[in-house]
């Protein structure tokens, strides 16, 4: 079974003060023109995108950069409700050890990563963390939480979609847009069962 779990681009939700998705139809055959021809224009991280550690550490890691290998492979989805703490953040990595699946962690639900939690994860050397929020850490101070993942290569994986996804192990595929120089790019991500 795949699942996807992307945000429709132009319908997306946005980050606060982020500039909304915009499309124009340059072409169109039911003008006479040869062909359809779309013009858009969005942030980097509109919709499911990802960051890469340039997003907020000046001299890291570019979205063209980063070894495929953090987008693509075995993930662990769990289910959270607001802050996911140190310990919460631990019994997350021991589910996913048990399972197989700990390099690549998407966060299901209203959840975000403390500080403290982002440190575990640092720590652990997973390659990706995931969420539903626009961004992994709090909305009005995510610069900590970047920092300490992003600091160790942990690509994050935002705005994903994850509601009637259970729990449990899943082939992930979250390639971005290759984006040369960029902080972040636009990506399809999909789960596999």
């Amino acid at each position: 079974m795949i699942i996807d779990i992307s945000q429709e681009v132009f319908t997306c939700n946005v980050f606060p003060g982020d500039p909304s998705p915009e499309m124009d139809m340059t072409m169109q055959i039911s003008k006479g023109d040869i062909c359809n021809l779309t013009y858009f224009k969005m942030c980097a991280h509109n919709g499911t995108h990802i960051d890469a550690p340039f997003h907020f550490i000046n001299d890291g890691k570019t979205v063209d950069e980063i070894a495929p290998e953090h987008f693509v492979g075995e993930c662990y989805v769990a289910r959270h409700t607001g802050d996911v703490s140190a310990d919460d953040a631990k019994a997350v990595l021991a589910r996913a050890a048990d399972a197989g699946a700990d390099k690549r962690i998407l966060i299901a639900g209203r959840a975000t990563v403390t500080a403290d939690a982002a440190k575990v994860f640092a720590d652990a050397g997973i390659l990706l963390i995931g969420n539903e929020s626009q961004t992994v850490g709090s909305e009005d101070a995510p610069k900590e939480v970047h920092m300490i993942l992003l600091s160790k290569e942990v690509v994050l994986l935002e705005g994903i979609r994850l509601d009637g996804v259970e729990e449990g192990r899943y082939f992930l595929s979250a390639m971005p847009v290759n984006l040369g120089g960029c902080d972040g790019a636009p990506c399809r991500a999909i789960l596999i069962k």
